[in-house]
């Protein structure tokens, strides 16, 4: 069943702010201490970038921001088992996504999580280096993969 079902279309957005700190939040619907990037589904007629941005604002209300780098690759992560069939109305087994890292030009008492369907309960701006330590375990291969972009895109400015 797993491999027939397609790969969900998302967006997952990096936003660094301006001590290079990348913000995340904990999920409303897996409150425990994991934390993740703001991502997303693509709409049907939807570019990655308009769907970025869209995303973006849904889940954390910014809209001040700064695009600094779209990553080339698409990454995916598969489902676990145990959430198979139940995400997404069980029409995916995971998710193929496309990357942006922005700058947040904006202020952090503009960041607002009570949105029209909030996602995240709580926030907070990390070291990169941490980001494969805090999400779940499925999407970690992900995280390391967009550790590693965000180290070399550092490394182009340093």
């Amino acid at each position: 069943m797993k491999q027939q079902l397609p790969m969900r279309q998302g967006v997952g957005i990096i936003v660094l702010n301006q001590k290079n700190k990348v913000f995340v939040g904990k999920r409303i619907d897996n409150p425990i201490d994991k934390w993740q990037m703001p991502q997303g589904g693509i709409d049907q007629d939807e570019t990655p970038l308009n769907a970025m941005r869209r995303e973006l604002e849904e889940e954390t209300s910014i809209k001040k921001i700064k695009i600094l780098k779209e990553i080339e690759n698409w990454l995916e992560y598969e489902l676990p088992k145990n959430l198979l069939g139940k995400i997404w109305k069980g029409k995916f087994r995971g998710q193929k996504q496309k990357w942006f890292i922005v700058r947040f030009i904006g202020n952090d008492n503009e960041i607002n999580l009570d949105t029209k369907n909030p996602e995240f309960i709580e926030w907070k701006w990390i070291d990169y280096e941490l980001l494969p330590e805090v999400i779940v375990d499925f999407k970690q291969e992900v995280y390391k993969k967009l550790k590693l972009e965000i180290k070399i895109f550092f490394n182009l400015f340093a």
